[in-house]
């Protein structure tokens, strides 16, 4: 039930920065809820071994790159996806900056009330 909940926040918010961010675009709610599952098989296989991979840039950047691969997990999602849509590498990074913020915010008051 804990995932459900979080991929429901994650899509929430991803829908609502597609509304403020101009060079991210979902077509629909149904969309985002795809994606936050996308997202999410994508953190859990590929993330992982990227971040295996690039250990000692991460190291040398002071974990810095972690951004650039969180980046460059949107920019697959995108790929894999047809009702999504990310102008660049830059709004992947701001996007991916934003959603694991608001997200993470969202997620931690939704456990302090459990």
């Amino acid at each position: 039930m804990n995932f459900i909940l979080r991929l429901l926040i994650t899509a929430a918010v991803a829908y609502g920065l597609t509304h403020i961010l101009k060079g991210v675009h979902l077509t629909d709610f149904t969309s985002a809820i795809i994606f936050a599952l996308v997202l999410a098989l994508l953190n859990a296989i590929i993330k992982p071994i990227l971040v295996l991979l690039t250990i000692p840039i991460t190291i040398v950047t002071l974990g810095l790159f972690l951004l650039v691969i969180n980046a460059l997990i949107i920019l697959l999602a995108d790929k894999l996806m047809t009702g999504l849509r990310v102008d660049g590498f830059m709004w992947a990074l701001i996007f991916s900056l934003v959603l694991s913020c608001v997200s993470g915010v969202l997620n931690s008051i939704i456990a302090d009330k459990k």
